[in-house]
């Protein structure tokens, strides 16, 4: 019976010995002699371990039971609440667990919940847990169901210390993170099922690893009002989400988004605009060479809606970007350096490929004093799509701030200023007013004239270029 004894001794269950070989003699008499005691008892062993699973990770609202091993990474507070029907309160509180692939609510009840109030456990200890999956209001949580200290497992995380973009995981809640406000939307409202009025805003961060969506609830949705962009903020207590297969990291009550005086670096990481493709969602950035008015049309429910169009370039391409809602209102200019980000390409105008930034999008004009600057692999490489080629000392970045054209000029140049010269320049009106602007696939042109021109239109126009601005004698 030496192998029954080492069957149990690997398993993880609260059958004493005794009557598990008194199973094991079972097995075999319900299987009619096709089974020896060793072959009994490995498959009990197997019914035992049902439901073990090998990480937090694995773990889903649809299991009926799981095992897995834990780090205690936060204590909540004893909540008491009235079961219906019973006289005695119920009691509950929730813990933070975590090992090295994510985090998990634990909610512990009454006798047990008692108990971790008196300190019965702490931040640090691993525990070995059983219990009941299920989706709870923040997130994926575990009903315990029994829940012992292994002081000889480990689990390589640490309580403490916040968290970074790259790391949420998702159901993790009690987060706190730190971050640089890229970009803010306006406080929306909507309908509750019980009639009340709910408030909702979002906020996007970013830092040293990556950008995330914040979503704030309710009393926490003013924040987007209060905070400009470029300012460092803490996150405390926020829960993660997903949509549209995407994190997020949610704000609620319990939450807050505190302004912090530590700067914080966020590094954007691009797509190259000369490799995007039909309905992929991109990050792109680059220099401004061009940028419309906004346009206003009626939509179908009869409201007003609104959209702008920039032109956005970096060392690979250039591609149209549409600004649509509140962020054609940005104010982004010819010359500026923009990351737009979840922008998803779309077909447009004369089947070239355009970028379509809606609410889910975030459209940021990078600034060097709010934290914002290119890595160093972006700075030693000139090739990246990203803002490689518009760092300090770039002589196209700065003819591009200049002239809100592409770099590319039409004229010489000495001694830092380009001399008058009569030229002649063919391009599409990729935008209207003063100056007019256009864009001949290589490169764009200011122009001074008092023609009347339409997006899209194919003009030439003959004048004198001076400082890369054409003023036109004629246009044909």
């Amino acid at each position: 019976m030496g192998s029954i004894a080492d069957i149990y001794a690997d398993l993880e269950t609260d059958v004493p010995e005794e009557e598990f070989r008194e199973a094991v003699e079972e097995k075999v008499e319900q299987m009619g002699g096709l089974a020896d005691e060793e072959t009994a008892a490995m498959l009990l062993a197997h019914e035992l371990n049902e439901g073990e699973v090998d990480t937090i990770a694995d773990i889903e609202p649809g299991m009926d039971e799981v095992k897995f091993v834990a780090k205690v990474m936060a204590i909540g507070d004893l909540k008491t609440f009235e079961r219906d029907g019973e006289d005695e309160d119920g009691r509950v509180i929730n813990v933070e667990a975590a090992d090295e692939t994510a985090s998990i609510r634990l909610a512990f009840w009454d006798g047990q919940a008692v108990d971790i109030n008196d300190g019965m456990l702490s931040v640090g200890d691993v525990l070995r847990v059983k219990g009941r999956p299920k989706d709870g209001y923040n997130g994926l949580e575990v009903s315990v169901d029994k829940a012992e200290r292994d002081d000889d497992a480990t689990v390589d995380v640490e309580p403490g210390g916040g968290s970074t973009i790259d790391a949420l995981t998702m159901g993790q809640s009690d987060v706190t993170l730190r971050g640089l406000v890229l970009d803010t939307d306006s406080v929306r409202t909507f309908d509750r099922d019980d009639g009340s009025e709910g408030k909702v805003s979002n906020l996007a961060l970013g830092d040293e690893t990556g950008r995330v969506r914040v979503t704030m609830w309710d009393d926490r949705a003013d924040r987007a009002t209060e905070i400009e962009s470029g300012t460092a903020v803490e996150v405390v207590d926020g829960y993660v989400r997903e949509r549209d297969g995407s994190l997020e990291l949610h704000v609620g009550d319990d939450g807050a988004v505190d302004e912090i005086e530590e700067s914080v670096d966020f590094q954007p990481d691009a797509d190259p605009i000369e490799g995007v493709e039909l309905e992929q969602t991109v990050d792109i950035a680059g220099v401004v060479r061009s940028a419309d008015p906004v346009r206003t049309f009626d939509r179908d429910d009869g409201s007003e809606g609104q959209v702008r169009n920039v032109r956005i370039q970096d060392a690979t391409g250039d591609i149209r970007v549409a600004l649509w809602g509140d962020k054609a209102d940005k104010d982004i200019q010819p010359g500026d350096e923009v990351l737009a980000a979840d922008v998803e390409i779309q077909d447009g105008w004369q089947d070239d490929l355009e970028a379509s930034a809606s609410w889910s999008s975030t459209v940021v004009v990078l600034d060097d004093e709010a934290g914002v600057a290119p890595t160093p692999e972006e700075q030693a490489d000139d090739q990246h799509a990203g803002l490689s080629s518009f760092g300090d000392g770039d002589s196209g970045s700065e003819s591009a701030a200049a002239t809100g054209t592409d770099g590319g000029s039409t004229t010489e140049s000495t001694g830092g200023a380009q001399a008058a010269e009569q030229v002649e320049f063919t391009g599409t009106v990729v935008q209207t007013g003063d100056p007019v602007v256009l864009d001949d696939g290589e490169q764009t042109m200011s122009v001074e004239t008092g023609e009347r021109v339409q997006l899209g239109q194919e003009v030439t126009v003959r004048g004198i270029a001076e400082d890369g601005r054409l003023d036109a004698d004629d246009v044909f």
